[in-house]
């Protein structure tokens, strides 16, 4: 893994976020913020993001390539859409990674440390950082949504051909 500096929240890294869809709707302030707390890493193919059962604090944006979730060394879904979180669970529950993370050819990721917040605390009001995590949040809820979504229909399909194969016993 190649990772960078703590990003400096100047206008080009600020114009360079506006371009991941999950992020259009933070204001300038907000993307200050988040640059604060980032660092680009880059993995190459097959390596590792992210370790089940790790407790790792950091939340990521894909911006290149793709990523292979596993479970129990079972892949559960490949991702490669530009600006899809991931690793958002760890954050919202604080219990350990439930699945791996794997990058699929050469993939480009916005890391961010939520363990950092110090790195806001002592430059920005109250009230500023709770719009900026709730901002944060809704994203995550989002994100979420859609993929329980998804996971749902999966789970009709599974129960349906389930209750079919069981009829032709």
């Amino acid at each position: 893994m190649l990772e960078s500096k703590y990003l400096k929240d100047n206008i080009e890294n600020i114009q360079k976020l506006l371009t991941i869809p999950a992020l259009r709707n933070f204001e300038t302030k907000s993307l200050q913020k988040l640059l604060r707390l980032s660092k680009i890493r880059e993995y190459e193919d097959g390596e590792r993001i992210i370790r089940e059962g790790d407790l790792d604090p950091w939340l990521y944006f894909l911006l290149v390539g793709k990523i292979r979730i596993t479970k129990e060394g079972m892949e559960i879904n490949t991702i490669g859409r530009k600006g899809e979180i991931f690793g958002e669970m760890r954050i919202i529950d604080s219990m350990k990674r439930s699945a791996s993370v794997y990058a699929v050819g050469k993939t480009i990721c916005l890391a961010v440390d939520t363990s950092a917040k110090n790195r806001l605390s002592a430059q920005d009001p109250t009230n500023e950082k709770l719009d900026f995590l709730l901002l944060l949040y809704r994203i995550f809820a989002e994100f979420m949504s859609i993929r329980l979504r998804a996971t749902n229909e999966e789970l009709i399909t599974a129960k349906k051909k389930i209750k079919r194969l069981l009829t032709k016993i």
